[in-house]
């Protein structure tokens, strides 16, 4: 499990592509690898991934074919910027909201505004996942636990602070770039349930 509480920025290092499977070696900053172990699991921009080699301050993980599909990771080139956040441990404060790094969808980046010391994100998702999303509910976008501002059909907004620009890699997204998006599970249970229950059927 993590906590949406983005650690740092780590640099993609090197990737290799085979059949149906990536190796990305990823370098972290200096002292955020103690006691890190093979088996251990890290989310890189939001997504779960297993520590499969160690060398100094790389790590590499093994991205298989639906982790490929259903992510941005298949885009990564040496040189990126990535999210990281190391998984929590029993004890650690839950500074934003529990996240199994289980990618759900994407979502594009379709407008920015940057009014003074602020900055507002507006992305859009496919069409399937519009029904979770609501204002000032839980969302994660590359790993970072977010407070949904305002909804509009398909899309939403975050509106980020220095230091969360600061701390992630946000501040280099593009309009047009894609986001890995992790719905809040709590609203996935209930809108999921409710809707077995028949009450997202408008009345007849």
């Amino acid at each position: 499990m993590f906590t949406g509480i983005i650690q740092g920025i780590a640099t993609v290092d090197s990737v290799t592509s085979g059949t149906g499977l990536s190796t990305l070696f990823i370098r972290f900053p200096e002292h955020h690898l103690d006691n890190v172990v093979i088996g251990a699991s890290v989310a890189i921009n939001g997504t779960c991934l297993t520590v499969t080699g160690q060398e100094g301050n790389c790590l590499g993980f093994d991205a298989m074919q639906e982790t490929l599909r259903a992510t941005t990771l298949a885009t990564l080139v040496a040189g990126d910027p990535v999210n990281f956040e190391r998984a929590a441990r029993i004890g650690d404060e839950i500074g934003g909201h529990l996240l199994s790094g289980h990618i759900h969808t994407t979502a594009r980046v379709v407008a920015i505004e940057q009014p003074v010391n602020n900055c507002t994100l507006w992305f859009e998702v496919p069409d399937p996942w519009a029904h979770y999303l609501f204002g000032k509910g839980y969302i994660a976008v590359n790993g970072a636990s977010l407070t949904i501002g305002e909804v509009r059909g398909c899309r939403f907004n975050v509106h980020l602070i220095p230091e969360t620009l600061r701390a992630t890699t946000f501040s280099d997204l593009q309009i047009g770039d894609e986001a890995n998006i992790e719905i809040d599970h709590q609203t996935l249970t209930i809108v999921d349930t409710l809707a077995r229950l028949g009450y997202d059927r408008p009345a007849s």
